[in-house]
């Protein structure tokens, strides 16, 4: 029988979705599932988006041009520019979600065995898109002790070398909710000068800074037009996974020419997502305001009772609508397994994310976990009490580096 790839190989599992066939075993077993393990919200989609869509009025389903209806990317320019992005419709690619804007920025800026430098625990298909692309990830470890705080600047210069191409960052974080500040968004303009490097902001969670904190993008500070290259997605913004619509932006004109290139060898994005994403621009600013203060709410209620928790330690995230939990376990991913596999509390269980995929390093974030706090606050709370109890229980559980069978210390 013929061989699959090397790259197919090893092209690593997603730790969102790979532990699905347990969750639905769990379900035909009668057990409800509280997913917390994928950034899928509740929230409704803004309605002026879903009418676009009802009525749409076309004859033929056509091919929209390959970077975007142009339509589409004026409405866009309207939101960024509110932003104070300061850009034109020419500045932007529409791409199949935020998954392809990032493929084609690292096919059109990186060549096989360069190296990008990415914060870590970051966005597990990070690892997956430099795994299609022959990029090396080099990670740079933050620590759940200041909050996933950024690295400092001197960490980043230790591992640049002749090979090193690019930063990747995702502001507000996934999967650690960290909301990089002002003065942490400096430094990395002034590294990136430094060494003539990319800098890749993914800004999927633009929208969702808590406690009056602001977003500062890149596309904020002066003299980074030739580095930087925005990835977007308007899945978390409009709560529109579904709708698979991205968009890459930046002012180098040359990573646009060839980023235009690889869209091009794809075709185009969907026409009718596009139609329903010129509506969704026009969204009032009310819809964000009270999906803030929902998320601000959520999330508070997820950490609360977290940190309540014998051994459980989460800090408080700034954005996003992810958390990264310390667990008093012995390994993440069996852990995770299990509570679909063997646990149940009243019936019901939890599917999480285990921490290990959104690493690089080998052997980090062994006991952590990511939730999205993506379910209302009765969910969540009934989600909560099923983690306390299957916590008491889990035969690998682990105090002060000791391990615990039912509640006595060995």
């Amino acid at each position: 029988m013929p061989k699959i790839s090397h790259k197919g190989q090893h092209m690593p599992a997603s730790p969102i979705r790979k532990l699905s066939p347990f969750a639905e075993k769990a379900k035909l077993e009668g057990k409800k599932v509280y997913h917390l393990n994928i950034g899928q919200p509740d929230i409704e989609t803004p309605e002026g988006m879903l009418n676009a869509v009802k009525n749409i009025d076309f004859k033929v389903w056509a091919y929209t041009a390959s970077e975007g209806t142009l339509p589409y990317r004026k409405k866009l320019t309207e939101y960024y520019n509110k932003l104070n992005y300061n850009i034109s419709p020419e500045n932007i690619i529409v791409t199949t979600g935020g998954s392809e804007a990032i493929t084609i920025a690292m096919s059109a800026c990186l060549d096989p065995g360069d190296e990008v430098i990415i914060p870590e625990p970051f966005y597990a298909n990070y690892n997956g898109f430099a795994c299609q692309s022959d990029v090396v990830v080099k990670p740079i470890l933050s620590y759940i002790e200041n909050g996933f705080a950024l690295p400092p600047i001197s960490e980043f210069e230790k591992l640049i070398t002749d090979k090193t191409k690019a930063i990747i960052i995702c502001n507000p974080n996934n999967p650690t909710g960290y909301l990089y500040s002002a003065e942490e968004m400096q430094a990395l303009k002034e590294l990136v000068l430094k060494h003539d490097l990319y800098l890749f902001s993914d800004e999927a969670y633009r929208e969702f800074c808590y406690d009056g904190r602001t977003f500062t993008s890149p596309m904020h500070l002066s003299g980074l037009d030739d580095n930087v290259i925005v990835m977007d997605t308007v899945s978390k913004r409009y709560s529109a996974c579904g709708a698979r619509l991205g968009c890459l932006i930046t002012k180098n004109t040359e990573v646009l020419k060839a980023a235009l290139k690889f869209a091009q060898a794809r075709l185009s994005p969907g026409m009718v997502e596009q139609i329903a994403g010129e509506a969704a621009v026009d969204t009032p600013d009310a819809y964000f305001e009270i999906v803030n203060k929902e998320y601000t709410h959520r999330r508070d209620v997820l950490v609360n009772a977290l940190n309540q928790m014998e051994g459980v330690y989460c800090p408080n995230p700034g954005g996003a609508f992810y958390v990264v939990a310390q667990l008093p376990i012995d390994n993440a991913d069996k852990f995770c397994q299990w509570m679909l596999e063997s646990f149940s509390y009243e019936n019901q269980t939890v599917m999480m994310a285990p921490a290990t995929g959104f690493y690089s390093t080998a052997g980090a974030g062994l006991n952590e976990v990511r939730m999205a706090y993506v379910l209302n606050t009765n969910d969540l709370q009934a989600a909560m009490t099923c983690l306390e109890q299957a916590l008491k229980i889990y035969p690998g559980r682990v105090i002060n580096g000791q391990p615990i069978i039912a509640g006595v210390q060995n």
